[in-house]
């Protein structure tokens, strides 16, 4: 198996899975009993917490709620800041977000609240003076992505975090979810008000995330219950899987290993776009402004779900790079708002590297993938 969609789920590490077997066949004490057995719980949670603070660099162990996953942590970032927002009922987020931010957007605006899209362009970058010129004192929350999980593309989350106070009362929150474990991340020296993880993203369980609320920001919870998690998201906690998300954090806290994954992927797009012609890259080449482990890749002339079937025949495993309907001749919201072309679009592919990838894997697909294409090609699919 070569796995290479590590944007959409990683391999958990066996740290992770150490911790958490105990938690579930012995350790099962409530976090919130008084007895010991529920203390030693209680400890355990709060050593995953302050691992995770530590990963973002977060001020206090106690700015970390944890919850179920990046899309819960992206709805509560959005509709929590608006209950506390007084009033205010602007939105400001961009055309290229996950769609549990997109979404959430797009349903409150049916419902009577305002949203200004920010625009991207041919590279997937932002335009701050855009941003400056959409914030008004109705504005409660201003929500930017720290990194694109289809392109890779950072943006200038610390530099808009700044804008936006400087100019409004607005609460920033970034959808950090794919950022994690890749770049550095130091809430502690941005502006940065709420910030969502995902633990699966980053060599932890699924059903764990978190989200990062600054101390004194402005926030409403979303659930009434008892007062765990500090009130804002009541309900007994998950320990195994808190515990879990604790080790990956420790695990990918070291940045190092990186380097190598870049070195992967740079092998492998510079041999797709030496062996495969009338092949492109989406988005930058600068290393500045891209995730290392992205890259979005078009074969025009060759469909992206096609591609990726007779690699997932070869046991490779990636994702396509649009969600291509072929009656509502639809693709990927992100590049459409990058006016990539519908055929590169539709012929697009995500290869998303992680930290146990290796040069034989990448050699692999690069002796399997120009086949897979020109045959394609050939046959009009």
């Amino acid at each position: 198996m070569i796995y290479l969609d590590n944007n959409a789920t990683t391999e958990i590490v066996p740290g992770a899975c150490s911790v958490m077997r105990p938690l579930v066949e012995q350790n099962f004490g409530n976090p919130s009993s008084s007895h010991s057995l529920g203390k030693q719980v209680r400890s355990i949670i709060e050593d995953a917490r302050a691992s995770v603070a530590e990963m973002i660099g977060a001020a206090s162990a106690s700015e970390v709620v944890f919850t179920s996953g990046g899309t819960e942590s992206d709805n509560w970032a959005i509709v929590g800041a608006l209950r506390a927002a007084r009033g205010r009922k602007h939105i400001i987020t961009t055309r290229v977000e996950h769609e549990a931010v997109r979404k959430t957007c797009e349903r409150l605006e049916r419902t009577g609240y305002s949203v200004s899209w920010l625009d991207v362009d041919e590279r997937g970058a932002l335009d701050l003076d855009q941003l400056r010129s959409f914030l008004t004192p109705e504005t409660a929350i201003v929500s930017i992505m720290w990194a694109n999980n289809e392109t890779g593309v950072l943006f200038p989350v610390a530099e808009a975090a700044e804008i936006v106070k400087r100019n409004s009362e607005a609460i920033f929150h970034t959808d950090a979810v794919n950022a994690a474990g890749k770049v550095a991340i130091d809430v502690r020296s941005t502006q940065i008000d709420l910030l969502s993880l995902s633990a699966h993203k980053f060599h932890g369980p699924k059903g764990i995330g978190a989200l990062y609320i600054r101390n004194n920001a402005p926030f409403s919870a979303m659930l009434d219950g008892g007062g765990q998690e500090r009130g804002f998201r009541p309900g007994t906690e998950p320990v195994h899987q808190i515990a879990g998300m604790g080790a990956a954090a420790e695990f990918v806290r070291d940045l190092v290993p990186i380097q190598r994954v870049r070195e992967l992927r740079h092998r492998l797009e510079d041999g797709i776009l030496h062996s495969i012609p009338n092949s492109f890259l989406n988005g930058p080449a600068e290393e500045s402004e891209r995730l290392p482990n992205t890259a979005n890749m078009s074969f025009p002339g060759a469909n992206g779900e096609a591609i990726l079937a007779k690699l997932d025949a070869l046991d490779i495993y990636v994702s396509t790079g649009s969600a291509c309907n072929s009656e509502g001749q639809k693709t990927s919201p992100v590049l459409q708002a990058m006016n990539v072309p519908f055929e590169g679009a539709k012929s697009s592919i995500r290869f998303s590297l992680g930290r146990f990838n290796t040069e034989e894997e990448i050699d692999l697909v690069l002796e399997k993938l120009p086949g897979i294409v020109d045959g394609l090609r050939a046959m009009g699919a």
